[in-house]
């Protein structure tokens, strides 16, 4: 268990993605390292009122503490009780362009201790995409990507961790998906550690060929204050599955996280209306019928 070589992939995939996001966007993402007073820290990255993005966010944490919090022991009780430490990176990008998707990435390494017992160790991630308004080329590049990261590890992999992503990402109090899905995965800790790191590499490795394409295509389309309102409104949702349902945001505040590197996900302008349907036939009404829905992609 090299938990040292987990730590330099992490901070040098960040590093990779910030660098190839600056050169997309133009800008520059400012570097905010934190430290947590309960032990360990983080460095992060962050763009706002960008050229392509809005707000983008790329997180590094690296923290320890003496108690799981609830989030990540929920599903493992036996835990209770055992200090941990718990590294990772994750983004969320919100492009100022509606037909530029907003975007999430997180690759992270969980390690649970206790004296007299060997550690208890287990991997986790994934990605997804939320578009405002649907391409069906976007969406099964997205996907394809998706697969190719998991394909050298067996074939078994991605149709399970593509449905664990429409799982995870749905908002039950409003009987939809978040976005298009991608894939999702936790607990990750079998046949063995090598075998789990090089799968997790692996995703984060195909972020960028997943998405630096999508932005290419879609980053020059024309729009107006129409698409730039329903991105708004739209934007509502990632903010109600964000603060309700998100495993990591909760993880971040239960265990005494940087509120400010936790909460970087979230959009810079949202809207709610009450009750609003969007008028059949319209490009809007067709996010609905033929992209939140569940779908093979491939």
């Amino acid at each position: 268990m090299d938990t040292a070589a987990v730590k330099t992939y992490l901070t040098g995939l960040q590093d990779r993605i910030v660098s190839k996001l600056s050169e997309l966007d133009g800008g520059n993402f400012i570097r905010d390292a934190w430290e947590r007073p309960q032990g360990g820290g983080g460095i992060t990255r962050l763009i706002e009122g960008g050229n392509l993005f809005e707000r983008g966010g790329v997180g590094f944490s690296h923290v320890f503490g003496d108690n799981l919090p609830p989030s990540a022991s929920a599903v493992r009780p036996e835990l209770v009780g055992r200090s941990f430490q718990a590294m990772g990176v994750s983004l969320v990008l919100h492009p100022r362009n509606p037909y530029v998707p907003t975007v999430h990435l997180n690759v992270r390494c969980f390690i649970a201790e206790k004296s007299g017992v060997d550690p208890v160790w287990w991997f986790g991630g994934g990605m997804d995409l939320t578009p405002y308004y649907g391409f069906a080329e976007d969406a099964a590049h997205f996907h394809r990507t998706c697969r190719d990261a998991l394909a050298p590890f067996g074939a078994e992999y991605h149709p399970k961790f593509k449905q664990w992503c429409d799982r995870y990402f749905f908002l039950k109090h409003r009987n939809e998906p978040r976005g298009i899905g991608g894939v999702f995965y936790d607990d990750l800790g079998e046949p063995d550690f090598e075998h789990c790191f090089a799968l997790t590499r692996s995703v984060g490795d195909h972020f960028l060929p997943a998405y630096a394409p999508i932005i290419e295509r879609r980053r020059d389309v024309p729009y107006g204050e129409r698409e730039r309102d329903f991105q708004a409104y739209r934007r509502g949702r990632y903010v109600e599955f964000n603060l309700v349902f998100d495993r990591g945001t909760l993880f971040g505040l239960q265990s005494g996280g940087r509120t400010e590197s936790i909460l970087m996900s979230l959009p810079p302008v949202v809207n709610w209306r009450y009750n609003w349907q969007p008028e059949a036939g319209t490009p809007e009404a067709a996010l609905y019928t033929d992209f939140l829905v569940a779908k093979d992609w491939l």
